[in-house]
């Protein structure tokens, strides 16, 4: 009779596909089955399927544990984040995917390090201490605890290299940062805004349907992309146009010269 029993708690109890205790859960995420239960005390995770006397956990659960720790490395607290995953209105995995993707750099380029010798060979003068903190609270240095210097944007020294070869002072190119740096987070902030104006207020007024958290995913990185694209071609225009502006300009001051003069000749004749 107690060896039927047991058969039939043992099939009851059976996990179906993907599912896992929590000893297993605590072997998949790296954390133990006493912070897991603490975890499940604060309203971070969902309760696992209860069969039998057996609790079963899922890919919810792990994604969850993922989003928390992603979450906690950010600098939000336990509350902080019960709250957030409390408001997502969504399935974890999928919120999950969305601030990955939110946080995901804009840039694609691999910062590259730098002793303070190599910048200078590299610019060709020394350099100079107020400039490099110009630098660094533009985002384009960071200095390291070492002494060597962390390169944000490789591209950006590369192009400070080619200005200097052409006779630009390293104090012109970083007065010409600072403005580009200006405008730059204005057409950041242009950007950002009408992905909330336009993608997710919409969304955040429909009470944000989980089928619906792939396509915010989606859009932000499909936004990436084309924000860099319309900030180049407009760029282009309007470079092509100031160019051709100053262009205009140089030359009727330098044909003023030479009008003058054959005016002065034809009132002596």
């Amino acid at each position: 009779m107690s060896g039927k029993g047991s058969k039939s708690r043992s099939k009851g109890s059976k996990s179906a596909d993907g599912e896992m205790t929590i000893r297993q859960l605590a072997e998949r995420t790296g954390m133990t089955v006493r912070n897991i239960r603490a975890h499940q005390t604060r309203g971070l995770l969902p309760p696992p399927a209860v069969r039998g006397r057996t609790g079963y956990y899922n890919e919810e659960h792990v994604a969850r544990i993922e989003l928390t720790r992603e979450m906690q490395a950010d600098g939000l607290n336990l509350e902080a984040i019960r709250r957030v995953l409390d408001s997502g209105e969504g399935s974890a995995a999928a919120i999950f995917d969305f601030t990955r993707a939110l946080r995901v750099p804009f840039e694609d380029e691999a910062p590259e390090i730098f002793d303070a010798e190599e910048l200078t060979r590299i610019w060709g003068t020394e350099a100079n201490p107020k400039l490099m903190r110009r630098a660094q609270k533009l985002g384009i240095f960071r200095a390291l605890p070492d002494g060597r210097i962390e390169v944000i944007s490789p591209s950006l020294l590369g192009a400070a290299t080619e200005l200097a070869a052409l006779g630009i002072s390293a104090e012109g190119a970083m007065d010409t940062a600072e403005k580009l740096r200006r405008h730059a987070d204005g057409v950041a902030r242009a950007f950002v805004e009408l992905f909330v104006k336009e993608v997710w207020q919409p969304f955040d007024r429909a009470g944000r349907p989980e089928p619906d958290w792939p396509r915010m995913s989606e859009a932000l990185e499909r936004m990436r992309p084309l924000a860099a694209g319309a900030l180049q071609a407009t760029f282009q225009i309007a470079m092509s146009e100031a160019i051709e502006k100053e262009s205009d300009r140089t030359l009727r001051l330098a044909a003023r010269p030479a009008k003058q003069r054959k005016g002065k000749k034809r009132r002596r004749s």
